[in-house]
């Protein structure tokens, strides 16, 4: 299981890389390991502000469909468009080719409760 330390998570099986005020958010391998292989992904919500623990899209694997959540309030400002034609890269480089979204964090404060890689080991047992 790939736990990258320098990132943050959730407790919803996100990360997150923070670069300044930007952040880009992918699904981690736990999570991309329990969906199986994934089939779609969902984004309507470029260009829209969302507030923290929205739902910005969904990804759909063979069994099951899934709510992404925002980890922090800000505006979406990309989305991985190889993901429209290449879905499988989620779960070939959940950490690399398989982002999702960049936001603009309007709030940096709620980085601050984002889990360490250390703490999110602990919530899936590894």
């Amino acid at each position: 299981m790939n736990i990258p330390s320098e990132l943050k998570y959730t407790k919803d099986h996100e990360w997150i890389k923070v670069e300044g005020e930007t952040i880009t958010i992918g699904i981690t391998d736990f999570a991309q390991n329990e969906l199986g292989d994934i089939v779609y992904v969902e984004v309507e919500t470029l260009d829209e502000t969302l507030e923290i623990e929205e739902v910005f899209g969904t990804v759909e694997a063979v069994k099951t469909v899934s709510d992404l959540f925002l980890p922090v309030s800000g505006e979406i400002i990309a989305f991985n468009e190889a993901l429209e034609d290449e879905p499988e890269k989620v779960n070939n480089d959940p950490y690399g080719e398989g982002w999702m979204i960049k936001v603009k964090c309007s709030d940096v404060s709620q980085l601050d409760d984002l889990l360490s890689a250390e703490d999110y080991k602990a919530i899936i047992g590894v």
